[in-house]
């Protein structure tokens, strides 16, 4: 009898400590552990090298833009930013630039996508932008064959330029 008693116990508990994780905190939690698995696969065939463009646009100023980051060996080494609509009443030489390695994050452009790894986008994508909170929708979406491709969240109600997040057009192998 003592032998139940403690089994049950053990059990009773094991249930409740496994059901009370943090991916109850996490919204698309299925969908990202997939996505996650597949930048993993994605990491190890292209030796941590690649290249991504996220995209970005303003219904306020009436722009789109792109940023594109390269990676080699897990390592940021250029970073490309470019307005697909041109703002004639910005100067020419901020309408498109390059930093190398050693130039990364010297443009002041608040706009562009920042200089972050996969890696870093995963872990951001884990630990703030999907975590469940009231009044707001979230968004994951893996277009990119498996990989993250929208990821965020914008308030309830919000009219213009809400969304906090990331929004990849598309990844490739270096």
């Amino acid at each position: 009898m003592k032998k139940t008693f403690y089994f049950i116990t053990l059990l009773l508990i094991s249930i409740s400590f496994f059901s009370c994780s943090s991916d109850d905190d996490l919204n698309y939690q299925n969908d990202f552990q997939a996505s996650k698995s597949t930048w993993l696969d994605f990491k190890a065939s292209s030796n941590n090298s690649y290249q991504y463009v996220v995209t970005g646009n303003s219904f306020f100023i009436h722009h789109r833009w792109e940023t594109t980051i390269t990676v080699s060996n897990g390592i940021v080494i250029q970073r490309d930013f470019e307005y697909i609509d041109k703002p004639e009443y910005m100067p020419e030489e901020d309408w498109q630039w390059t930093e190398n390695a050693n130039e990364i994050n010297t443009h002041g452009s608040f706009i562009a996508a920042g200089p972050l790894t996969l890696d870093e986008i995963y872990t951001k994508a884990e630990n703030e932008w999907l975590i469940k909170r009231k009044n707001t929708n979230t968004y994951f979406e893996t277009e990119n064959n498996g990989l993250i491709s929208t990821c965020g969240y914008s308030e309830k109600g919000c009219m213009d330029d809400c969304f906090t997040g990331i929004r990849i057009k598309s990844i490739t192998i270096l």
